[in-house]
């Protein structure tokens, strides 16, 4: 290519050739007048140090043509990313920097220069280049505000931390009155992780599905008719297995009891056609955001109403506190994944099939500005006065779990002081449907120093534990943990007094761990207030013997015409080793299924003029 051939080109697409490009004169040394004339027009083509687009010597026409390309350009970006139209959402803040601020400053810029140089088709023109140039400061503007916005949601101004101290208030509560003791039958004893195993396995075993199908990691857990439950949808396995199939839709959902373990797909009279795998219109994300333009959605959940219908719980976040501080839920969307209708209501009008409609991790940030910020920005960084935060999880997941009360699912974690140690002073338990908050003062364990005293009871087999649950045993707060194997598959079950988590027994069955564990409590003098719980009785002894338990002696009784079976545990009530078969005795004790846990024994073989027999036991 000669060198008109090159200029030409260069000319053609808006590019400044580098120096020396073409061919070079030996002989001649004198400057073009061209030349001359960059120079006093403030270009010189010697210091580029490369090509780059020159936009202030694009004509007009080329300028619309442009202006109309990024407007389509910013149309699908918006219908692909669909932001919230709302200027408390950083994503619609960020959406607007890269397809609008920036471009538009590039450009008016641009227009600047042109003006104040001029070019090949422009004379320099001092009036325009003054509006292009004030104009261009228009984006910066957009730029400070939203740092401005930013540095005002910070607690450190001056009512700030209280504001973000009151988003959530749990009052102090008494556990052994709120917490009611849990039926047995209805305790979840897997964990999300196991939950997942046997999602899978059981998609496994319907072929039509599992060549077509996978299953979504949501695994939402909700009260399904009184029952703790974990449920997650089928999704598309891939692009070319939703075009097979997104005709027909997606025929059902996942549905794992966390009490028994039984594990079922759900086949849908009517099949799902909004889910997460859709990759177009149908997308759960992208046909929620884009019916409600200006809604930021929070975190979504899967859940199935009392009729097995599935839904998508969409929550909407408000900020309280500049642009983007003080986060909250302020209403819901609720869309059925088979038709796509959609209710819209407010936080107080949510349906009571609804479970998760405040996020977990969302209540975790609320009580956390709560326990840092009640006394202040400046005690929670220096006195530190009184600041307290939930507890840490393990494998860098925040430390929470679930329990069943009212019929709904509350969020449950510790609460251990500012320096995170390995004690809590009490923990929280938040309504995820309403937000209602209760806190209990508890010194006591965290969950990760429970966990592995539970994994240390049975070091020998190489067990895992699960985040521990909460119960109320007897008045007392206690953990209750699965132990795993190396498979994810639970083989024993422990329970640890929160209080005295040297108190830790373990069983084959639910059951079993729970009479072991009421026996230490008494053998331990640790059980609460039972007083409501104690029953009495008067017999004639009929049997006695004794046995170790996890280290722990006992003394068991057996009464004439009375089926139950009386455990009296050593030391705390050795006098009853004085005692035996044919002494009548009267006991007080805790009633359990078959186990009953003797809490004091008296002699009566005198107040009935009966002799007393002592039998060795």
């Amino acid at each position: 290519m000669d060198q008109k051939s090159m200029e030409d080109f260069f000319k053609a697409v808006g590019f400044t050739p580098p120096a020396g490009t073409g061919k070079q004169k030996d002989t001649v040394d004198v400057e073009p007048k061209e030349a001359h004339s960059d120079h006093k027009r403030g270009r010189s083509h010697g210091s580029s140090v490369g090509p780059h687009v020159d936009f202030s010597s694009w004509g007009t026409k080329t300028l619309i043509i442009c202006a109309i390309a990024l407007i389509l350009i910013i149309a699908g970006a918006y219908w692909w990313f669909h932001p919230p139209l709302s200027i408390y959402s950083v994503d619609c803040w960020m959406f607007a920097f890269v397809f609008i601020v920036l471009p538009l400053f590039i450009v008016l810029r641009s227009m600047h220069k042109r003006y104040d140089r001029g070019d090949a088709r422009h004379h320099p023109n001092a009036k325009r280049a003054r509006a292009y140039s004030i104009a261009s400061f228009v984006p910066l503007a957009v730029v400070v505000v939203f740092v401005v916005g930013a540095c005002m949601s910070l607690s450190i101004w001056p009512g700030s931390a209280e504001r973000y101290a009151s988003v959530l208030q749990p009052p102090d509560s008494a556990f052994a009155s709120d917490i009611q003791e849990v039926d047995y039958d209805s305790i979840p004893v897997i964990d999300r992780d196991s939950a997942v195993i046997l999602g899978n396995r059981t998609l496994g075993e319907i072929p039509d599905y599992v060549s077509q199908f996978d299953i979504s990691d949501l695994y939402s857990q909700i009260n399904y008719k009184g029952r703790p439950v974990r449920v997650s949808p089928l999704n598309y396995a891939d692009f070319f297995k939703w075009f097979t199939n997104k005709d027909t839709g997606i025929p059902g959902y996942v549905l794992v009891d966390m009490a028994s373990q039984n594990t079922q797909v759900v086949r849908l009279d009517h099949p799902m056609y909004y889910s997460e795998s859709e990759p177009f219109e149908r997308n759960i994300d992208r046909y929620i955001q884009l019916k409600y333009p200006t809604y930021m959605f929070e975190q979504k959940s899967f859940e199935v109403d009392d009729d097995g219908t599935p839904w998508w719980v969409c929550p909407v976040q408000v900020r309280t506190i500049g642009l983007f501080g003080g986060e909250t839920i302020d209403r819901v969307v609720l869309c059925n994944a088979n038709t796509g209708d959609c209710q819209d209501v407010a936080i107080e009008d949510c349906p009571e099939w609804v479970d998760r409609a405040y996020p977990s991790e969302l209540l975790i940030q609320q009580y956390n500005w709560h326990g840092n910020l009640s006394g202040g920005w400046l005690n929670s960084w220096l006195g530190q006065a009184g600041v307290v935060q939930t507890t840490p999880g393990t494998n860098g997941k925040l430390g929470y779990n679930y329990i069943a009360k009212d019929d709904d699912v509350w969020v449950y974690t510790g609460v251990t002081s500012a320096t995170a140690d390995n004690a809590i002073v009490g923990f929280v338990l938040v309504n995820q449907r309403t937000a209602e908050a209760h806190y209990y003062t508890v010194a006591g364990a965290t969950e990760d120093s429970a966990m592995r005293s539970a994994k240390g009871q049975v070091q020998n087999l190489g067990y895992d534990a699960t985040f521990p649950l909460l119960l109320n045993i007897n008045g007392q707060p206690t953990y209750f943990m699965a132990l795993k194997d190396n498979a994810g598959l639970v083989k024993k079950f422990a329970m640890l007094d929160i209080q005295r988590y040297q108190n830790v027994a373990v069983g084959d069955t639910v059951a079993e761990c729970q009479k072991s564990y009421k026996s230490l409590l008494a053998t331990n003098s640790a059980v609460g207030d039972v007083s409501a719980n104690v029953e009495d009785t008067t017999g004639v002894i009929k049997h006695v013997t004794t046995a170790v338990i996890d280290g722990n002696s006992h003394f068991y009784l057996k009464l004439q015409n009375d089926e139950h079976i009386y455990d009296c545990p050593l030391p705390s009530l050795i006098e009853a080793v004085g005692y035996g078969q044919g002494d009548t005795v009267k006991l007080t004790y805790i009633p359990g299924d078959q186990m009953c846990t003797v809490q004091s024994i008296e002699d009566m073989t005198k107040s009935t003029g009966e002799t007393a027999t002592v039998a060795t036991p």
